[in-house]
């Protein structure tokens, strides 16, 4: 074929090929969606920290009459019953760029977020970091090592870290877990900060082994650094991290309230430009489900003031600084979580239950 002849064929095709213009653009318009779809699920994940996490409730979506929703344990009935809904969030002492140069990441408080099934209170459940628990694939050993076993080294993986973690408090409480986080010093110094401080109440004086600072009894407003500084505290409380585990629970209560007053609870759209700013402070886990999905199924908890109760132990006589499930107490309060009884139980057991609301 001569060059003439390859002209004219080449001249022939030429009206069939599609525009490049338009194309460019269509590819272009593909890109912008899947960049708006990325950008809105990072925002939800770090609203998804205070809305399921900490226990916020969201407006509650109930399929048609007919259809029936369902992801992983979570489940909404055709008349919009929805089960209970279990959240894990953990508190890891260090920076994400400690870990990063290989400090081990260890976390100092784990606190189970319960919602019951008719969503009638918010549960906050502290799991006590010194207690001997079985570690799938780690033997036995405290419950706060199982984060830094996960995370691994020299460079720790939080969200391995927090996979163990979650691993292991089911197995101890027989319950799965529907989501979760886990959170650095930084990160709670930043929200705190985001939401213009947290009135925390304490019922005795706290002074700070780190900086001397002294905490009142009573109420009081914390920015960040004295709300991180605070919740450090273990060595000097008269019972330790049990006091420290209590301190947590006041903590998220007061931050709560903070998000009523500031009217943050119903509307998602802030609380995520408060948390976009926490970046690799915050790692989040939806439990393998999408964040539509698992809100949709999270309900509207009540407005009534949430309550504290911790998983009952008992001190281990044998190894020091550690404990052990209390055999007396501890299966009546894990079968009453589990049957979404806790009302029930914490009624019998008053002595047990944390006053996290102010004294007005």
């Amino acid at each position: 074929m001569t060059e003439e002849e390859l002209r004219a064929a080449f001249a022939r095709q030429e009206p069939s090929i599609p525009p490049v213009g338009p194309l460019r653009a269509a590819i272009d318009r593909i890109a912008a969606r899947r960049r708006r779809r990325r950008n809105r699920l990072r925002a939800g994940g770090a609203a998804l920290a205070v809305l399921g996490l900490l226990g916020v409730a969201v407006p509650q979506v109930v399929p048609p009459v007919g259809e029936r929703a369902a992801t992983g344990n979570l489940t909404v009935d055709p008349g919009g019953r929805a089960d209970a809904l279990n959240v894990l969030l953990l508190g890891l002492d260090g920076t994400p760029r400690a870990h990063a140069a290989g400090s081990t990441p260890r976390a100092d408080a784990m606190l189970l977020v319960h919602v019951p099934a008719d969503r009638s209170r918010i549960w906050l459940v502290s799991m006590p970091r010194d207690l001997l628990v079985k570690i799938p694939g780690h033997g036995t050993a405290r419950l706060n090592t199982a984060f830094a076993q996960g995370a691994g080294q020299p460079r720790p993986d939080l969200r391995r870290g927090y996979e163990l973690t979650e691993r292991t408090v089911t197995g101890v409480t027989g319950l799965p877990i529907d989501a979760g986080s886990a959170l650095t010093y930084p990160a709670l110094r930043k929200l705190t900060d985001g939401v213009g401080g947290v009135e925390v109440c304490l019922p005795g004086q706290v002074r700070s082994t780190h900086t001397r600072r002294t905490f009142p009894a009573g109420c009081q407003r914390l920015d960040g650094a004295g709300a991180v500084d605070l919740l450090r505290q273990r060595r000097d409380l008269p019972n330790g991290a049990r006091d420290r585990d209590r301190n947590v629970q006041r903590y998220l209560a007061g931050l709560l309230r903070q998000l009523d007053e500031r009217e943050l609870r119903t509307n998602p759209a802030a609380l995520g430009r408060l948390l976009a700013g926490i970046g690799a402070d915050l790692t989040v886990d939806t439990g393998g489900r999408s964040l539509p999905d698992l809100l949709a199924l999270a309900g509207t908890a009540t407005s009534a003031a949430p309550v504290g109760v911790a998983l009952p132990t008992v001190e281990d006589r044998e190894r020091l600084g550690t404990s052990l499930l209390d055999r007396r107490a501890a299966p009546a309060f894990l079968a009453a979580l589990r049957e979404d009884r806790l009302d029930e139980w914490a009624a019998a057991n008053p002595e047990r239950v944390t006053p996290l609301a102010p004294q007005r």
